[in-house]
């Protein structure tokens, strides 16, 4: 299992909504490659102020390890008509492995069974095995099990996964870590670079 924190940073609202295309463009290629992906974001005005991602799975090491470091979107703001930046930066960190956040009590979290989409085809499971599972601010879908039993306690440990990796950043803003995380956006040597209004990468 692997956290990253995804941050805009201090930048601008433009950073904000290049974190949301990085959020979309990572989990199409969890979903491609197998890696299970369950996000907690926080919320700017026109996108994302940063997001912590947890990965698993056997792919999950080698995807994050694309992702990290600094990411640029060149592209003209959308926000602001006739600006004349065009480069706007997010930087993906890796977290810690950290001590348990807040305890969730199973019997606060909602459930909800659902069929058990995905990969597969005609071959996948049919059956409402899968679960949609809500405990305040976290939601995680599991379908890795045919058994319902078996996704439903998946889900409770995705969901403190989550918990933790958000108790992890909160700590670290504690501490005065996550505030230079926050600012250390540095502007050179990119990670990967993306273009244009569809975040086509280069």
């Amino acid at each position: 299992m692997v956290t990253l924190l995804i941050s805009s940073g201090n930048g601008p609202g433009e950073c904000q909504q290049a974190v949301g295309h990085v959020l979309t463009r990572l989990a199409e290629e969890a979903e491609a490659q197998g890696v299970t992906l369950d996000l907690a974001e926080r919320a700017g005005r026109t996108g994302p102020v940063s997001a912590i991602a947890v990965l698993s799975g056997a792919g999950a090491e080698a995807l994050a390890a694309r992702w990290e470091g600094v990411l640029i979107w060149r592209c003209p703001s959308t926000l602001r008509p006739g600006h004349k930046r065009k480069n706007w930066f997010v930087q993906v960190f890796r977290l810690p492995s950290t001590a348990r956040g807040a305890h969730i009590d199973p019997r606060e979290v909602e459930m909800t069974a659902i069929r058990a989409g995905g990969p597969g085809g005609q071959h996948q499971n049919k059956t409402s095995s899968a679960i949609r599972a809500r405990w305040g601010v976290y939601a995680v879908v599991v379908r890795d099990h045919r058994s319902q039993h078996q996704n439903r306690r998946l889900a409770l440990e995705r969901l403190q996964a989550l918990a933790d990796a958000d108790a992890a950043e909160a700590r670290a803003a504690r501490e005065g870590q996550a505030h230079w995380l926050h600012h250390q956006l540095q502007r050179g040597d990119p990670a990967r670079t993306f273009e244009g209004p569809q975040f086509r990468e280069r």
